[in-house]
């Protein structure tokens, strides 16, 4: 098999082998590198219908964090069995459609990088740039496809793996009036962090009420989770943001809702338990010790499994009228004017 090599990729084709006719799967594009063929698949559930909600979950952006396709391949192998006996997951995916990309950047993945195999830092790569300065190189540069968070040739069309976001995203989540999406990533701080937009401006964005809203069901709900919850334009701004992207182009003059989310495990705790991992660039991303990972690939599935919730009951708590004027202002006192 070409893609033994890659553990995540060969986990990801047993499952979707044992979810057979349950799941909708598709290779958008293939990654060639070192005498190989790394498909990008993407994978769907539920309901297909254009009124439903959709919940969409993507990772492995950065080749180098590897835990965040990790974790989505645990949440999936998790509903994968439960589909052969969970009546109530059954139901829940009537109301509702369910989209994965784990693993958006297998050559990178393959080559222990961050970047694409051409050097492209997926995440620095949409024709969008910051309204505002960001910081030198980590903003994403121009200068050489050989430093860091370069943004791809100005004027050039997308990587394959990026538009393949962007067509999933199109199709499956802007159709419908109401989506959300969770990227997740790891390496900022001793905190996993929920990010939402804008990351090129400071300037919140039109569902600021929505997010605010979402956040609040979720502390509610869950009154002991360690999640910080912020804009990423409050921690660094930067060009080229799939998200800022997707965003601004499926949300701008219509009344459709699509709130873009990014689980940032916090790395640095990782790092802060067992120092030796800073002189491992994989290590520095990632979980190592096995009872870390293991807690790591546990952790989240109180949150994933909030979002379907959220998405599949959106209409008992997206905020209208008064309240949702009461929820923006509520937002911006928290995150914009402290």
């Amino acid at each position: 098999m070409i893609e033994k090599n890659l553990p995540e990729l060969v986990m990801l084709k047993r499952l979707i082998d044992e979810g057979g006719s349950h799941l909708e799967v598709a290779a958008p594009c293939s990654i060639a590198m070192d005498g190989r063929e790394f498909p990008v698949y993407t994978i769907a559930m539920g309901n297909s219908g254009p009124d439903v909600p959709v919940l969409g979950f993507f990772g492995g952006i950065h080749g180098l964090e590897r835990i965040g396709t990790q974790v989505l391949l645990s949440f999936l192998e998790s509903l994968v069995a439960r589909l052969r006996w969970d009546a109530t997951l059954h139901q829940q995916l009537e109301t509702m459609r369910l989209v994965f990309m784990p693993l958006v950047n297998p050559g990178g993945m393959w080559q222990a990088t961050r970047s694409n195999p051409r050097g492209v830092d997926l995440m620095r790569n949409a024709p969008l740039s910051a309204r505002e300065k960001v910081p030198f190189m980590l903003g994403g540069q121009r200068y050489s496809a050989r430093l860091p968070w370069y943004r791809g040739a100005a004027h050039g069309p997308m990587e394959l793996e990026s538009q393949a976001v962007c067509d999933l995203v199109e199709r499956e989540l802007l159709s419908r009036q109401f989506s959300i999406a969770l990227d997740c990533h790891s390496g900022f701080g001793l905190r996993d962090r929920i990010w939402f937009p804008h990351a090129h401006t400071k300037v919140p964005i039109e569902h600021l009420a929505e997010i605010g809203a979402l956040e609040e069901l979720f502390s509610q709900s869950y009154p002991n989770h360690n999640y910080v919850f912020e804009p990423q334009s409050r921690q660094y701004r930067t060009h080229g943001d799939l998200w800022d992207y997707l965003y601004l182009n499926g949300t701008s003059h219509t009344g459709r809702v699509f709130l873009p989310l990014t689980l940032e495990m916090g790395s640095w705790l990782w790092v802060k338990k067992n120092p030796r991992q800073l002189f491992n660039r994989v290590s520095m991303f990632n979980p190592t010790a096995a009872h870390r990972l293991q807690r790591v690939l546990r952790r989240h599935l109180v949150w994933f499994d909030f979002l379907m919730r959220a998405a599949s009951s959106h209409g008992r708590w997206v905020p209208e009228g008064l309240l949702r004027k009461a929820q923006r202002r509520r937002a911006l006192a928290q995150w914009y004017e402290s």
